[in-house]
């Protein structure tokens, strides 16, 4: 076991928090950027499921990789403690060895000293007294020959019978503390084997977290894409109900206003009610064009014009807002205005020199909306358009270049 195991298995215990955190961030930066009745906006079902299945499922491998992660962490607290007691035990036998060294000195010691004293004795006369003693074979022997010698005094024997009684009693201790160091060598390589184990397995079941932690991202990302999709979809179908809504408002107003027409600026406009919707694929060319052509900058309001006729497969027709007014714009009948029609003034004074010079033209595209280049492509109903760009020469309509589209 490594000296970061414990820190390691803390890292990975807080991974699942990390990983919820992570998923929940992302999904929040998405939805943070949809409109806002994004929140209405969901989801497939069948995504929904999937992504829920691929959570359970994570969740529950997520729980077996801290279990293992616990019962390694007991594990290891284990296995310190036993080599704790093992440390503690050694330092017991090398003590008690320390003692049975220090005891065998003084054996010696005693040994010696008994010996100078036969010696000393044989000198003085005590010739079969040294020859009882020098013919023992062992120390033993010469202990139990010594407590016939009568030159051998009671301390003598005393001393030595007590040093040996220690000797042996450290013996025994030593035999039972090696033992004991014996059992915990046994026990710490069985909790060694048991964490090894438990690692292999915490591997094994950190593959299969990652690969669903994989899956459970990608299919997160997929629900998210589906609920902007389905948001952006509800967004826009809301601005059309409501750019559908004013304009028939608008369209009701103009039309109950008189039966005799009414007036604006220098024009005058028979009631009625415009096409609503595009009738042909030509139309609907021109319609798609308007909200794919992007603004040629401020005042270009005809070169607007012209480039949604050419994306739209139509042709291309010059000039400026007055020149498509003169040319090509001869109603201000509301029942004949069609979708696709340009709608134009030769002059007005709504943007000062440029609007009385040139005037301004933009293209109507059913429900009552007339989109033009203002600098930036703008939607207006048909009596705001004739109320602003009819203070001059008055409004009309009519089919660009001559082409009808419908």
């Amino acid at each position: 076991m490594s000296p970061n195991s414990d820190s390691i298995l803390s890292q990975e215990l807080s991974r699942r928090t990390a990983l919820k955190a992570l998923f929940g961030a992302a999904s929040a930066a998405v939805l943070f950027g949809l409109p806002a009745r994004a929140h209405a906006a969901e989801a497939t079902k069948e995504t929904t499921d999937k992504l829920n299945a691929a959570q359970a499922q994570l969740d529950e491998v997520q729980a077996q990789l801290d279990s293992i992660a616990n019962e390694y962490a007991a594990l290891a607290k284990k296995n310190a403690q036993t080599l704790n007691d093992i440390e503690g035990v050694q330092g017991q036998i090398d003590s008690t060895q320390a003692q049975i060294d220090e005891k065998k000195a003084e054996l010696k010691k005693k040994r010696d000293d008994l010996s100078d004293r036969v010696s000393a004795s044989y000198k003085s006369g005590g010739t079969n007294i040294l020859s009882l003693l020098l013919a023992s074979g062992s120390f033993e022997e010469l202990v139990a020959n010594a407590h016939y010698v009568e030159k051998i005094n009671k301390s003598d024997r005393d001393a030595i019978e007590d040093i040996q009684t220690i000797q042996e009693e450290l013996d025994a201790q030593k035999t039972e503390l090696e033992s004991q160091k014996a059992d915990l060598e046994k026990l710490k390589d069985q909790q060694t084997a048991q964490m090894q184990d438990m690692q292999a397995k915490q591997q094994e079941v950190q593959t299969v977290l990652s690969g669903l932690s994989d899956d459970v991202k990608e299919l997160m990302a997929q629900r998210d894409s589906e609920i902007l999709a389905a948001a952006q979809a509800e967004e826009a179908a809301k601005k059309a109900a409501a750019a559908a809504a004013a304009a028939n408002k608008n369209n009701s107003y103009s039309g109950g206003s008189s039966s005799g027409g009414s007036s604006s600026g220098g024009g005058s406009y028979a009631p009625g009610t415009p096409q609503q919707n595009a009738g042909s694929g030509k139309q609907q060319a021109v319609v798609n064009a308007c909200y794919s052509t992007p603004s040629p900058g401020q005042n270009w309001c005809a070169a607007w014009v012209t480039n949604v006729f050419r994306n739209a497969g139509v042709g291309y027709f010059g000039g400026n807002a007055c020149d498509m007014f003169n040319a090509w714009c001869y109603s201000s009948d509301r029942s004949a205005l069609q979708v696709g029609m340009i709608v134009a003034d030769s002059s007005h004074s709504g943007t000062g020199a440029p609007g009385l010079i040139y005037g301004h033209v933009g293209i109507y595209v059913g429900g009552g909306i007339v989109m033009s280049n203002e600098g930036a492509i703008t939607s207006r109903s048909l009596d705001s358009f004739i109320g602003f760009y009819g203070t001059g020469s008055g409004v009309r309509w009519g089919w660009l270049g001559g082409i009808a589209l419908s």
